[in-house]
């Protein structure tokens, strides 16, 4: 068997370190998620760690170190701090081992600006989510446009797509028909039939353009 490209994922973690994760690693997690959701909740009743070390009964170090992660929480400090801050054991754990989820955050103007097939200056895609899977399920686009002489080629691919304008006014060929999109317009349509613009009506024009793709695309 041959050993995981770590280039190819992001998320790749060695055999040598993975093997390495020991219960004791998973008691620190644990015990840095209690401290989190602790601090949080101090924090949002506006408590100081003096208030909550009185009302709990503990000294303020305990709390201090039990809010840092430094230490095991037996379960009658746990006791003691949840009564003190008024929430139960069922709220402090509601969302331990829940699912990270994967979001992925790109902030204004960093999108990757990707050169799509026949097209020229002037012309500019930004891909606003990256494919992190081995499934493709949808392409967000930031596209900007500001040459009125451009020509375009024609698309066709696997998916359905939706249009929202932001700027600007295009006439966009779908199969057949030619539609007139201005700023505040949605569009959705079959990518499998042939599209594109046909016309830029007014510049500089920028639109969302989202592809949804199929589970076999």
């Amino acid at each position: 068997m041959t050993e995981q490209d770590p280039s190819a994922d992001s998320d790749y973690v060695p055999r040598t370190l993975a093997t390495r994760f020991t219960d004791s690693d998973r008691d620190r997690a644990l015990e840095r998620y209690i401290g989190t959701v602790l601090r949080q909740q101090r924090v949002e009743r506006d408590l100081t760690i003096a208030d909550v070390a009185g009302l709990a009964g503990l000294s303020r170090g305990m709390v201090s170190k039990i809010e840092n992660g430094q230490v095991a929480t037996s379960l009658d400090s746990l006791a003691r701090l949840t009564e003190a801050l008024g929430i139960t054991f069922s709220q402090l754990f509601r969302d331990y081992d829940s699912p990270e989820g994967g979001a992925q955050l790109v902030k204004a103007g960093d999108g990757l600006e990707v050169v799509r097939r026949g097209t020229r200056k002037g012309h500019t895609y930004h891909l606003l989510a990256y494919n992190r899977g081995h499934q493709r399920n949808f392409e967000p686009f930031l596209i900007s446009m500001d040459d009125e002489s451009e020509a375009f080629p024609t698309f066709q691919h696997e998916g359905m797509q939706f249009i929202h304008m932001l700027t600007g006014e295009i006439e966009y060929r779908h199969g057949k028909h030619v539609y007139t999109l201005e700023a505040g317009d949605s569009f959705t349509f079959d990518a499998r039939v042939p599209h594109g613009p046909e016309r830029l009506v007014t510049v500089p024009l920028r639109f969302l353009a989202i592809t949804v793709f199929d589970d076999g695309d």
